[in-house]
């Protein structure tokens, strides 16, 4: 059965290594057969949340930015994808960014797959279990959520540095495999 995959590549830096994953699984999900769409926040003006609590009482922001279109794309995906690059052991300000944004309707983001990306220079495995984390974090306010896998692309400072490391692969499988 196809899926709506929804892609959120955090990485300020295009073809960086967390948006190179993210290719890799978008042609995985896409050769299963799936819909897919990548959104690269880098190209999106997403204001921070000043708590102004103005979404509780009418669902909408007080920001016109691209941040209403992408969280209505979360609410009609059934999988959601997010990748950052990782910054000193966390996510990165464009991914946090838009978690925080989700605020006014994350109620309505229901019953997802979640697969989580990240890319590190570190190569420790442990240290970047921060980082999921946090992504945990956001699922774990999402009913239903359900985490589906993570690709840990570690070792990999400058841009495309990614290639040709076993993450690389674990992203296009897991693409496909969705």
């Amino acid at each position: 059965m196809s899926k709506k995959v929804l892609i959120l590549s955090g990485s300020p830096r295009k073809r960086g290594n967390s948006d190179i994953l993210c290719d890799q699984f978008l042609k995985g999900a896409k050769e299963g057969g799936n819909e897919v769409e990548k959104i690269f926040l880098g190209d999106k003006k997403i204001n921070y949340c000043i708590a102004c609590a103005a979404c509780r009482d009418t669902g909408k922001c007080i920001h016109k930015d691209d941040m209403a279109a992408i969280l209505e794309k979360m609410i009609d995906a059934d999988v959601i994808v997010m990748a950052s690059p990782v910054y000193f052991y966390t996510l990165n300000a464009q991914m946090k960014t838009l978690i925080d944004r989700t605020v006014a309707r994350y109620t309505e983001i229901t019953d997802k797959e979640m697969y989580f990306i990240i890319t590190a220079a570190d190569t420790s495995i442990p240290m970047m279990q921060r980082t999921i984390e946090c992504f945990r974090g956001f699922a774990g306010c999402l009913k239903g959520a359900r985490e589906k896998g993570a690709i840990y692309g570690v070792g990999a400072w400058n841009v495309g540095e990614i290639e040709g490391t076993k993450a690389v692969s674990e992203a296009y499988k897991m693409g496909k495999t969705i």
